[in-house]
């Protein structure tokens, strides 16, 4: 009586149930992939609008820090020779998922604090985007001066730079020399690092070409300062901008694309998948018949 209960005790088709949870997480997947699909292809229309209204708004602010730039060579005006504090300014956003914009500019600053720092120069940081400040904080948290907040979101204007520069100007740190670190716009699929010079109120009082251009006291010199300062972050932020939404759209549409061959190779999988369950189980029925015709 034991023995033939025994020969009724059911034994699972792992087989079958090992398919089927498969099948589940191939679909499963298939549907995560479409989901990212659909908000790549989203953030990349959105980084287009944003980045065909950078570009537009790019050319004006350009003379801002064309300007101010051909004033620094023309005037010769140059640091002092024993400058021992330094100031970086560095252009980027809160803003990611566009490709290296960000660690460019972090790597740029970081390879300039090796410089400054091994040759004993006191050096400060001043961070425009608060993923530039995440990047730089583990290894250089003591030298931020300070940070700025709220870039990206919209388009910068000439009043953000003003505040900026206001804030620099009177965070009591007396630099001797500067430089803007951002990237600047070549093409939608590319863009360079590049740094800019500043200078201070002594090196802009010892340059004596300067006369040129004005009569010479202190408050022109403090205008000149702060007006070419205010024009280079301004340049800056807008070829930042410009370079982060042509990267931003750029790296939606590849991962668009790899999204798509994603999804192909997982809907060939599942069709392979799905194929190989129904064919063993057709055999397993043919076989069943099979066995009970005998």
């Amino acid at each position: 009586m034991f023995a033939r209960t025994g020969a009724l005790v059911l034994v699972p088709r792992w087989g079958q149930v090992r398919n089927m949870a498969t099948l589940k997480d191939i679909t499963r997947r298939l549907k995560s992939i479409k989901n990212i699909q659909k908000i790549t292809q989203s953030m990349k229309m959105v980084a287009a609008a944003k980045y065909a209204r950078a570009e537009r708004e790019l050319k004006p602010a350009r003379v801002y820090g064309t300007g101010a730039l051909v004033l620094y060579e023309k005037a010769e005006i140059k640091a002092p020779e024993d400058q021992a504090r330094h100031l970086i300014i560095g252009v980027s956003s809160d803003r990611g998922l566009c490709g290296g914009v960000h660690s460019n500019v972090a790597k740029n600053i970081r390879n300039q604090m090796k410089q400054l720092t091994s040759a004993g120069k006191e050096v400060k940081i001043a961070t425009i985007g608060e993923k530039l400040r995440t990047l730089l904080h583990r290894n250089y948290g003591s030298n931020i001066l300070m940070m700025f907040k709220e870039v990206g979101r919209k388009p910068p204007t000439f009043g953000d730079a003003s505040f900026i520069a206001a804030e620099l100007l009177n965070s009591g740190y007396e630099f001797d020399k500067g430089a803007v670190v951002f990237n600047r716009f070549k093409s939608v699929i590319s863009y360079n690092t590049q740094e800019q010079p500043v200078f201070s109120f002594d090196a802009l009082a010892s340059s004596e070409n300067l006369s040129v251009y004005d009569d010479i006291d202190a408050d022109v010199l403090r205008n000149y300062q702060e007006f070419s300062l205010v024009n280079i972050i301004y340049f800056g932020l807008k070829e930042s901008t410009t370079s982060e939404q042509s990267a931003r759209m750029t790296a939606m549409d590849s991962a668009s694309k790899n999204a798509s061959e994603i999804i192909d190779k997982l809907t060939l999988t599942y069709n392979r998948t799905r194929q190989a369950v129904i064919t063993k189980e057709l055999i397993e029925i043919i076989s069943g018949a099979a066995a009970l015709s005998f």
